[in-house]
């Protein structure tokens, strides 16, 4: 039995101050750091001993990260393939100045390669390619138990990964998630069947 809790990071200062976020590195606010210790203790709850716990390599989720493993006494591995989808020079800018820019995908054609029209910014395919490959290497290890940190917009592709969804079929999946949330994905040893058990659940554990 294989058990991942995808953790998205909680508030961070772009939320509150109406920025794109994307790679724009920002922190976690103070509302933010009160949410990833209630995390972090609800997942000290539910989640044995030797778990294995991964995050993006961005200061708002590697710090959430960093909280969760100081309670589970586990150091985290970031990696930055987790990280949000890159909105190029959009980053850190009012989201404003994204919307009046921002060429949404057409309903059919090539939906994963779609130019948003943001210079720099990243296609749909390009960060799906990459939280696939993040999911893969993290799937390589047997540990039973698993903790992903990532991003709002991320979790989407890691659900995807997980159901082994084909990658050309990513285009048009979404799995929202809240800030702060906890989606619980589970593999059984049996059929080996891969269930999305809850999806952006509460930090509380009776929420996932």
């Amino acid at each position: 039995m294989r058990t991942i809790y995808v953790v998205t990071h909680p508030e961070a200062t772009h939320h509150v101050d109406r920025l794109v976020g994307g790679w724009f590195d920002a922190e976690l606010t103070p509302a933010g750091e009160r949410a990833a210790a209630a995390l972090a203790e609800s997942l000290r709850a539910r989640v044995p001993k030797g778990v294995e716990l991964y995050s993006s390599d961005l200061r708002r989720t590697a710090r959430t990260a960093e909280v969760i493993g100081e309670r589970l006494g586990v150091t985290p591995i970031l990696d930055r393939r987790l990280r949000e989808k890159s909105y190029g020079e959009a980053g850190g800018r009012p989201r404003e100045w994204l919307d009046s820019r921002f060429v949404p995908p057409p309903a059919v054609g090539d939906r994963l390669g779609h130019d948003e029209g943001i210079p720099g910014a990243e296609t749909k395919g390009a960060m799906a390619a990459r939280v696939y490959a993040a999911m893969e290497s993290i799937l390589e290890s047997h540990c039973e138990h698993q903790i992903v940190v990532t991003h709002g917009g991320a979790l989407t592709f890691v659900i995807a990964a997980w159901i082994r969804m084909p990658l050309e079929s990513a285009g048009y999946v979404d799995f929202r998630g809240s800030p702060g949330s906890v989606t619980v994905l589970r593999e059984d040893d049996y059929f080996h069947n891969r269930q999305v058990v809850t999806l952006a659940g509460t930090a509380r554990p009776s929420g996932w």
